[in-house]
């Protein structure tokens, strides 16, 4: 299941996290890439361990686990891993697929992919996030404060930036359901339970949709 998911952060939140990509440090992209995405990553990132990094991963931590979109949909168990990464002229990022697990002394599993794109698409050209998918390739660009989420196992690349500069934020969820297919059958029933008990209230088929979300994550989550 790919979605998005507009207005993760708060006016001041997003002030912060573009102030603090402003003022910090940036380093070679490869630095954080596997052995083979090293290959084809071309961009620049905020130095990752830094105060300042920490900072800024934490106010996005704090911005998507409110969500209640994120929180149905991810079923979130870690959100980890967020690099903030900035893309010039020239850069790209070629196709690739994320690590399985991620960490070094404690390993986490990348069960969905996330990219919060911090930039006006007007600013600059390229640059789009292409899903590469059975039925065909999916081009993304969104709006400032706007993210894109996608299962880990999908084979991914960032096309190359023709003009201007292209920050986005990009992280990895170890969700409490490990398998795609599980979580969309609980996103779908979450949404069809909220939709009922806004327009009847507490009836009982709310509750036998409420027991079958229940049983079902009970048994499926880790």
């Amino acid at each position: 299941m790919i979605f998005s998911i507009d207005d993760v952060l708060r006016e001041e939140e997003l002030e912060a996290i573009l102030s603090g990509c402003d003022r910090g440090e940036f380093v070679d992209g490869k630095l954080t890439a596997g052995w083979h995405a090293k290959l084809v990553k071309e961009n620049t990132q905020l130095a990752k361990n830094s105060d300042l990094a920490k900072d800024l991963q934490s106010i996005l931590k704090k911005a998507l686990k409110r969500h209640p979109l994120f929180k149905s949909a991810v079923l979130p168990r870690q959100i980890h891993s967020i690099i903030f990464s900035r893309y010039q002229t020239g850069m790209s990022y070629g196709t690739h697929v994320d690590n399985a697990l991620m960490g070094q002394e404690k390993f986490f599993r990348s069960d969905i992919s996330f990219t919060l794109f911090l930039s006006d698409p007007e600013t600059y050209e390229g640059g789009e996030l292409v899903t590469e998918l059975s039925e065909g390739d999916r081009v993304y660009k969104l709006p400032k404060n706007s993210v894109i989420l996608y299962p880990s196992s999908t084979l991914h690349r960032v096309e190359p930036v023709k003009s201007g500069n292209r920050l986005v934020a990009v992280g990895w969820v170890q969700s409490l359901v490990r398998a795609p297919h599980k979580r969309e059958v609980l996103f779908d029933l979450d949404t069809a339970r909220r939709a009922l008990f806004a327009q009847f209230g507490k009836t009982t088929e709310f509750d036998l949709i409420s027991k079958s979300y229940a049983n079902l994550l009970r048994q499926w989550a880790e």
